[in-house]
């Protein structure tokens, strides 16, 4: 990797959220579940605030390699989603084509906005992976002006945005990168579903020194659920797009408290693995009841900072290491700054997207 070296003061300065409309683009694994298709549509019904330049289909699949801890059982789950899809190649052009769906619902021609993305990830080879949407980004970023530079709102593997970095490094002075991935880094490990796919290209954005928000998903933006009651209230019937990421999410909450279980399990064998020291054969006497269902739309996190700073703590922090087991190395080697996200404020965020939904 060669990219720029860009100073610490730099870097905090381009970490400063600036005011007045910020050009973005999003990089989105839309299909895989409901949260992406809200932060899209969120964000192109907030032109007052955010010049969303373009929209990139970002890879996905959920065969993950199983000698990840926590990989294997988070895969056993994945199998039962309606989106579960092997093969990163499809999983983005079926986010392609739901990109196509949601700009329709929205009365938004997608010509020149919506662009197709890796049909594989960067892994060992440490190469970029070729696409429309990598050479649109280096586009972009490169014709923007040295004091404004181009947010990248990353909720997918990061493979797009990686791969744009390594064709022209240059870029990383041109741009802010927000992602949604992995765990806070005080956790023991990273494992989350965004940061797994591709570990070896989130090691070279945590390395590269590319001005960065990260934000985790449990403990922060994992406080964003959302029950089909709320959106029964606030969407269903007063807008096409409400209506229609209504129902997706309204369709996959339910079930028996059996399938509460298995969701805990999972999360507690993967996402939160070794976050609780409860001896396991205490936990496998007690059972659930009874489970109010919500659901995760944890991706409008990224939107929702963007949006309004004032939505979420966050500091400035050294740039963890990652492994190559998606943990975190405790490190005494100065790194670059980054802006971390602790705490986003659920219902002002939730609050703006009901607003902006709620209306065709």
């Amino acid at each position: 990797m060669n990219f720029p070296k860009l100073t610490d003061e730099f870097i905090k300065n381009r970490l400063i959220m600036p005011v007045g409309k910020v050009p973005c683009v999003i990089d989105t694994d839309t299909y895989n579940e409901v949260d992406d298709q809200f932060a899209v549509s969120w964000a192109m019904r907030s032109p007052e605030r955010l010049d969303v330049k373009a929209v990139y289909a970002a890879p996905y699949g959920h065969k993950l390699d199983p000698s990840i801890p926590g990989a294997e059982l988070f895969s056993k789950f994945a199998s039962q989603m309606p989106s579960y899809e092997p093969s990163a190649a499809q999983g983005m052009l079926n986010s392609y084509d739901e990109l196509l769906r949601l700009f329709d619902h929205m009365g938004i021609d997608p010509e020149g906005i919506v662009f197709k993305g890796s049909t594989s990830y960067i892994g060992k080879t440490g190469k970029p992976v070729e696409s429309e949407a990598a050479r649109d980004l280096v586009k972009k970023a490169m014709a923007q002006p040295d004091d404004e530079p181009l947010y990248v709102i990353a909720i997918g593997a990061i493979t797009n945005v990686v791969s744009a970095m390594l064709m022209e490094p240059e870029i990383i002075k041109k741009i802010v990168v927000v992602w949604l991935g992995g765990q806070p880094i005080h956790f023991e490990h990273a494992f989350e579903f965004n940061l797994i796919q591709d570990i070896p290209a989130v090691q070279i954005l945590f390395n590269s020194g590319v001005p960065l928000v990260y934000i985790p998903c449990m403990t922060g933006a994992s406080l964003l659920t959302i029950s089909a009651e709320e959106l029964q209230a606030n969407l269903v019937g007063k807008s096409k797009i409400g209506t229609y990421l209504s129902d997706i999410v309204i369709s996959q909450l339910g079930g028996p408290p059996i399938a509460g279980e298995m969701f805990g399990k999972s999360m507690s064998g993967s996402y939160l693995k070794g976050e609780d020291d409860m001896p396991q054969e205490v936990l496998d006497q007690f059972h659930c009841q009874a489970v109010a269902w919500t659901r995760i739309i944890w991706d409008i996190s990224a939107v929702g900072y963007v949006m309004n700073p004032n939505w979420a703590l966050t500091t400035v922090e050294p740039a963890p290491v990652l492994g190559d087991d998606a943990r975190w190395i405790r490190t005494d080697e100065h790194r670059h700054p980054i802006r971390v996200c602790n705490y986003v404020f659920r219902d002002l965020i939730y609050g703006d997207m009901f607003l902006k939904l709620a209306h065709d």
